[in-house]
């Protein structure tokens, strides 16, 4: 017999965790794994205090669910006993699919497999385990449930996660722009025909929701920084797989090793079970493991790489709203090739150029819907009249240019 549980969570106070069916997923190693993902990645190398971890940010997210529930059902709807225990699990697990870093295993070691995917291939996993106790999560999760709205808790443009994430970040991080009156908007939810929506009277809370996103993408999560230090791990991650894919011997833990010396597919995570067992035993002190160790590799790439990254030396970086310059590009990779032993098309580890795309809401996208007092449904951007709405539903784009920061002297 397990027992309720209380955690003390430093954003919302006591959180009080269910016996039965979640205590035990809480439990399994599928989601104690999250206590050793950070949440925000590299951004720690710039926000200090942004150590917390997916495992804190799922707790928070159930939490938020419960808070939602218990008002959707003082407004007369009728959510199951089942029913709340299926969206609690769906977005108890919604993260359970991250791999380390949080998303630069995505470009790198898996190829074409996102972590929502894996997300619902271990929850496919657990309810075997579990004696097919996850069937109504699972259609929750995947929409696939005859009410709309609970999917919308776990997944839209104003879902528990956001919602979660939102506040998490920016308390940890310290940045204030991003604090959001989630209690408020909890509260001014309700449903219409199935689908999720927010009273007319919170919409100035919703409008400072969708500015709050939008100020912590440019200030925290696509913060230059932060972005050099994501793309200097991708390209570790890339050249090690490289080497490893042309016979080189690198240190690796087992599981962390099975993909590197492996494409691993979409088609094979669905195929072969042995690839999701290995990916749900990866964690970042496998790959940071690794990194300390290959920072004394033969390979000048990747021990450069490595040794830059552990000292916190990141590619100098600009960010611009128009397409770098090519001459730049060239004459640069011409000066890396010159400076380093490495061969012209190696130079693409120490120079490159990319893109970074900020939506801060997007129309036809789960749309966020605000009930009016004459009980009709409006899309945020019809019913404010806020102009700035308009702009953040506009695709943001921002080139890139990293180089190391020799170059920048040479």
């Amino acid at each position: 017999m397990n027992k309720k549980k209380i955690i003390n969570d430093p954003v919302y106070g006591f959180i009080t965790i269910p016996a039965g069916l979640i205590f035990d997923l809480i439990e399994h190693p599928y989601f104690q794994r999250l206590r050793n993902i950070k949440q925000m990645g590299m951004a720690y190398l710039v926000y200090p205090g942004a150590i917390h971890t997916r495992f804190h940010h799922a707790i928070g997210a159930m939490h938020l669910m419960g808070m939602a529930i218990e008002t959707l059902r003082g407004k007369g709807h009728e959510i199951t006993v089942e029913e709340e225990e299926a969206a609690n699990v769906a977005i108890l697990l919604h993260d359970i699919g991250h791999g380390p870093f949080s998303h630069a295993l995505e470009h790198t070691i898996v190829e074409g497999i996102s972590h929502e995917h894996i997300s619902s291939l271990l929850m496919n996993n657990l309810n075997r385990q579990f004696g097919n106790k996850l069937e109504l999560a699972l259609e929750v999760f995947n929409n696939r449930y005859h009410k709309p709205f609970l999917h919308q808790l776990v997944s839209s443009q104003l879902d528990c996660d956001r919602m979660d994430y939102l506040s998490r970040d920016s308390f940890f991080t310290g940045v204030s722009e991003g604090i959001i009156g989630f209690d408020r908007i909890i509260k001014m939810l309700n449903v219409s025909d199935g689908q999720l929506v927010v009273e007319e009277k919170a919409i100035y809370s919703i409008e400072k929701f969708l500015i709050a996103r939008r100020l912590m993408y440019w200030q925290v999560y696509l913060h230059k920084t932060s972005v050099s230090a994501e793309h200097m791990l991708v390209n570790i991650l890339k050249r090690a797989k490289f080497l490893a894919s042309h016979g080189e011997d690198l240190f690796a833990t087992p599981n962390f090793r099975h993909f590197l010396v492996k494409s691993v597919t979409k088609k094979d995570f669905e195929e072969d079970p042995v690839h999701l067992e290995c990916f749900s035993s990866l964690d970042d002190y496998d790959i940071y493991t690794s990194i300390k160790v290959w920072a004394g590799a033969d390979d000048f790439v990747l021990s450069y790489l490595c040794k830059s990254l552990l000292s916190r030396s990141l590619y100098k970086t600009e960010m611009t709203n128009d397409l770098p310059d090519e001459g730049k590009i060239t004459e640069l990779r011409t000066m890396a090739k010159n400076l380093y032993p490495v061969t012209e098309a190696e130079t693409s580890y120490f120079v490159f150029a990319d893109t970074v795309i900020n939506n801060a809401y997007k129309v036809g996208d789960g749309n966020i819907y605000i009930l009016t007092k004459d009980v009709s449904v409006k899309d945020i951007t019809g019913a404010s009249d806020n102009s700035t709405l308009e702009a953040l539903a506009q695709t943001v784009k921002k080139h890139i240019l990293c180089y190391t920061k020799e170059l920048k002297s040479v």
